[in-house]
């Protein structure tokens, strides 16, 4: 494993988001959803491309909480521009469990 330095860090914008939306993404190679994320008033809403379904429902993601990457470039995903990344983990089976806060805390909080 490599080691980064603070500075390394901070570039990573790992912010707290509420699913607004969430949808089959049927054009999706994968199995996947389309998120739309409420980040807070200074980065807004984005949506994002997540393969989650062999976890989550859209109806359950639907005003949960998720931590995100909303600074990457944009990605064209099939017929989607995904404008961040959702964070998780792979369990034993492959399947993603997402990372999230433990606690509400207002979209927008930058992970320090």
């Amino acid at each position: 494993m490599s080691t980064i330095d603070w500075n390394d860090f901070m570039k990573v914008e790992l912010r707290v988001g509420r699913v607004q939306r969430a949808r089959v993404f049927a054009e999706a190679r994968k199995p996947a959803y389309v998120l739309e994320i409420d980040f807070g008033p200074e980065v807004g809403v984005r949506r994002s491309s997540a393969q989650l379904t062999a976890l989550y429902t859209p109806e359950e993601l639907v005003g949960r909480l998720v931590v995100g990457v909303v600074n990457f470039p944009d990605k064209q995903i099939g017929p989607l521009m995904s404008q961040c990344l959702v964070t998780g983990f792979h369990d034993e089976q492959g399947r993603v469990a997402l990372c999230v806060p433990d606690r509400d805390v207002p979209p927008g909080t930058r992970l320090l």
